[in-house]
């Protein structure tokens, strides 16, 4: 027992885990802060191409972060452990500890409990939070591509739609509602079309949820370009329809489902799906196993090689989890046992 009367075990179980809680949220903020800058490139280069909608960068940013956030921390208590450990070998701290008669086996009950709360965290995100996410972002992609060319049409500068029509609008009377100056070229049963208006204004019809582009005294052109019958036609109200397809419903991707949908489904795709999620659980005490396994009490050897092979024997475990899950999904696996026995074999190097 130390002077304060408490076991020295016990005190040396609390310094473990609060040591292993600082680093974590060091080791968390790196990489957040590394997957932040990375992702954010990739979504502005979305957002720039016109895939999703520029208001919506940060929400969808905050969201992927959500997705990965089951993969990101494993790897953070991973990460602490063998920082944590290795500090304390490197500063003599273990050999005292092991003088004491405290082994490293010995730290498996507090890193149990560091386990069991982020198998937790961990699995809020991989069962309810990531799902949840993904369909966000399908939501959020789908209605964009629903209003995507009303979104494109822009004050001052042509507009180009997929289907190959052009906008141009002069100035919009915020104040009033409406657009001022139209243009409009676009082709209709194999003949050219141009129109022009003074004003215009965006229409919903309700019955039929279809968008409409409503223009005020203008004139429509249309012929064939070479030929000289062209038709000009002056009118007081002309109504251009903005969204010709209705939107489709929304398509989840299987990733995307909630995750009582896919204990309820006996398909293949879904049951590895199912296997993909809980083996993000299981990894976290796989994990704790290895960290512990490479903590060292000679600190006359270098570090640098255990390390490594740790870090090799994450790589190792992420990818062959990774590639069980892929044979799976091609049907050439069992979708009940084939990432299990991964987890099997991992669980036993562990414990060895």
């Amino acid at each position: 027992r130390s002077s304060t009367g408490f076991p020295i075990g016990m005190i040396i179980n609390r310094a473990l885990m609060r040591e292993t809680l600082q680093t974590s949220g060091a080791v968390a903020l790196v990489l957040l802060s590394i997957f932040v800058v990375i992702r954010l490139v990739s979504v502005l280069r979305q957002a720039a191409e016109g895939n999703i909608p520029l208001d919506a960068v940060m929400q969808i940013l905050f969201l992927r972060l959500m997705t990965n956030m089951d993969i990101i921390l494993p790897l953070v208590l991973y990460v602490a452990i063998l920082m944590v450990l290795g500090r304390w070998s490197r500063d003599n701290e273990m050999t005292v500890v092991t003088a004491c008669g405290i082994s490293p086996a010995q730290f498996l009950k507090p890193m149990s409990v560091l386990a069991l709360v982020m198998c937790t965290l961990v699995a809020s995100f991989s069962l309810y939070l990531s799902p949840l996410s993904i369909r966000v972002i399908e939501s959020i992609q789908q209605e964009f591509k629903s209003r995507q060319e009303l979104i494109g049409i822009r004050a001052g500068s042509f507009t180009e739609t997929k289907k190959g029509s052009v906008y141009f609008i002069e100035r919009f009377n915020s104040e009033a509602g409406y657009y001022e100056n139209i243009f409009f070229y676009g082709q209709e049963r194999g003949e050219d079309l141009v129109v022009i208006a003074g004003i215009g204004f965006q229409s919903l019809d309700v019955d039929t949820n279809d968008l409409f582009l409503v223009l005020k005294n203008g004139t429509r052109y249309s012929g064939i370009p070479g030929e000289p019958d062209y038709t000009v036609v002056d009118f007081e109200t002309y109504a251009i329809r903005i969204d010709d397809e209705k939107p489709n419903s929304l398509s989840i991707p299987v990733k995307g489902m909630p995750t009582l949908e896919l204990l309820e489904s006996n398909h293949r795709i879904r049951i590895t799906e199912l296997n993909w999620r809980i083996s993000k659980v299981i990894v976290i005490p796989v994990l704790v196993l290895f960290g512990l396994s490479f903590s060292s009490v000679d600190n006359r050897s270098n570090r640098l090689p255990k390390m490594i092979f740790a870090f090799l024997i994450y790589f190792a475990y992420a990818n062959m989890v990774g590639f069980a899950i892929a044979m799976m999904r091609k049907g050439q696996l069992d979708p009940w046992l084939g990432v299990w026995y991964v987890h099997a074999f991992f669980v036993t190097l562990g414990i060895y």
